[in-house]
């Protein structure tokens, strides 16, 4: 039986700019903030623009190995390699500072509720495959928020494992994770051609393109690949998915 032709267990969608709308980021901006509540805690001097311009370029180097080879980063890495370890007197004060400064931008798009529960209603089982640097528990307490944590079957956050998108062990986890085991049977969303679209399809998915983010030229990937989708929004997704359902 053919990638089309395979009946459609589950649909697993990308975080950010995906579920969440795009927003455009000062990423400078979230390590000052970090870095000066910790350097208001230290019990020596903390020069915190220079700590957050240190952090900032330890994260970049992390964002560039996943798209290079596929591997994998957490936030308590990033900041070690930066130089603060996660007993540091003044990181608990410092991370939650730095969760507020993201929390305007991790709200879960209205469509994703009625979205997800016009899958399950369909017998699609709904899950999540994330590049992020941030632990399963954060993302966790997003959805919870936003009333949603109880419409998901499984999620996979790549801080927790050993590769990211695009490589095929993240997809394949994603899979394992809503209890899928053949990739025909599966479908993932993504806003991004090279990570979402390319990763999902060379991992034997089909992929469906969400092309609503304006994602900056040194985060683009060239690839030459066409999405076995395209949803302008998220709840085109259910024509799509009813399409190859025969509904």
């Amino acid at each position: 039986m053919s990638v089309g032709t395979t009946p459609v267990e589950a649909v697993i969608f990308d975080w950010g700019g995906t579920l969440t709308p795009w927003h455009t980021i000062d990423l400078a901006e979230q390590w000052r903030v970090y870095a000066r509540e910790l350097a208001a805690r230290a019990d020596d001097f903390v020069d915190a623009e220079a700590l957050a311009a240190r952090i900032l370029a330890v994260e970049d180097r992390a964002w560039k190995r996943l798209r290079v080879d596929g591997g994998s980063a957490h936030i308590e890495q990033v900041l070690r390699e930066a130089g603060v370890e996660s007993d540091h007197p003044g990181h608990p004060a410092a991370l939650t500072a730095y969760q507020e400064f993201w929390e305007p931008h991790t709200f879960t798009d209205p469509q994703v509720e009625p979205l997800w529960r016009g899958l399950r209603e369909r017998g699609v089982k709904v899950g999540v495959l994330s590049n992020t640097i941030w632990p399963a528990g954060y993302h966790d307490g997003v959805f919870a928020r936003d009333g949603v944590l109880d419409l998901l079957d499984g999620a996979v956050y790549t801080s927790e494992i050993d590769h990211a998108k695009p490589h095929r062990e993240a997809f394949r986890a994603a899979m394992t994770a809503v209890g899928v085991e053949d990739p025909a049977a599966a479908v993932y969303v993504g806003d991004r051609p090279y990570e979402d679209v390319h990763g999902a399809q060379r991992a034997g998915l089909r992929a469906i393109w969400v092309p609503h983010s304006d994602i900056p030229m040194d985060q683009q990937v060239h690839v030459d690949v066409t999405p076995d989708g395209v949803a302008h929004e998220l709840l085109d997704i259910l024509k799509i998915v009813d399409s190859w359902l025969g509904a």
